[in-house]
């Protein structure tokens, strides 16, 4: 399984990547492979300031539907529109075209919060 080490991750297996002013966001490699094949991403919160650990769209699998948790409180700036077409981009590539959203970072304090790669590990 793929953790890189540039990214910040979530209890609930999301990750977030930022750069500069913006933050991208998605599900990590350990929870697709978990999920199983992804057929639909519902995400319809462009334009809201979402607060950290809050609901911020879902993720529909083949047997189940799970919830996508915001990373750190921020406004989500845009839905990464090539899963409309291509649900399997989460499946395939979850740390590069398989991002969901992108976000401007409301509090980079919150970033602290946040597990590392290898503590991420630790937890699975």
């Amino acid at each position: 399984m793929n953790f890189p080490s540039n990214l910040k991750y979530t209890n609930d297996h999301e990750w977030i990547r930022v750069e500069g002013e913006v933050a991208y966001v998605g599900i990590t490699d350990y929870a697709q492979s978990e999920l199983g094949e992804i057929v639909f991403v519902d995400i319809d919160t462009v334009g809201e300031t979402i607060g950290q650990n809050e609901v911020f769209g879902s993720v529909e699998a083949v047997k189940t539907v799970s919830d996508l948790n915001m990373p750190v409180t921020g406004e989500v700036l845009e839905v990464n529109e090539a899963l409309n077409d291509q649900p399997e981009l989460v499946n395939n590539d979850p740390y590069g075209e398989g991002w969901m959203i992108k976000i401007a970072v409301k509090d980079a304090a919150e970033l602290d919060s946040l597990l590392s790669a290898e503590a991420y590990q630790a937890i699975l």
